[in-house]
């Protein structure tokens, strides 16, 4: 074999380093959009437990036939209803009626018993309106975009 044959076999050095730029972007590209999605799977399952927790509401209202839902305040009920909620809420809180701007925690699900939902800003602010004593909202606080509350009546 000539040096001429053993020089044209294989790559050039910056091909190799050209495919592995590529590579490199690829994979950047994978890693920024990740956590992007798995927060938005988290909120997901995040309106999943609220409306949960609405359909509890709903079915203990049902169940308990002339009874206020204000007497869930303070009790943890709503779990034992809404035991299939997902990992991503820690908690479900029932407190009584509030008006005006209330914040959302994270990974909480807050229950405003006889109150309604007026408007939904970000940070996990959400301005809440008096309802009947048969209503409430429920708020939770989202990750995407944000960090925005969201509120669903029951």
């Amino acid at each position: 074999m000539s040096k001429q044959e053993l020089k044209q076999k294989g790559f050039t050095i910056i091909e190799v380093v050209l495919v592995l730029a590529i590579a490199a972007l690829i994979f950047l590209m994978v890693f920024i959009a990740l956590p992007a999605l798995h927060a938005s799977q988290r909120d997901t399952a995040r309106k999943n437990d609220v409306s949960i927790v609405a359909s509890a509401i709903n079915s203990w209202s049902s169940n308990n036939r002339g009874k206020s839902i204000g007497e869930l305040v303070g009790k943890t009920l709503l779990d034992q209803y809404a035991t299939s909620k997902s990992d991503n809420t820690t908690s479900i809180v029932v407190k009584a009626a509030a008006t005006g701007d209330v914040t959302a925690n994270d990974a909480e699900v807050t229950v405003y018993v006889g109150t309604k939902c007026d408007t939904v800003g970000a940070e996990g602010k959400v301005t809440l309106a008096k309802g009947t004593a048969r209503q409430a909202a429920i708020v939770t606080k989202l990750e995407g975009g944000s960090n925005s509350g969201y509120c669903l009546e029951s």
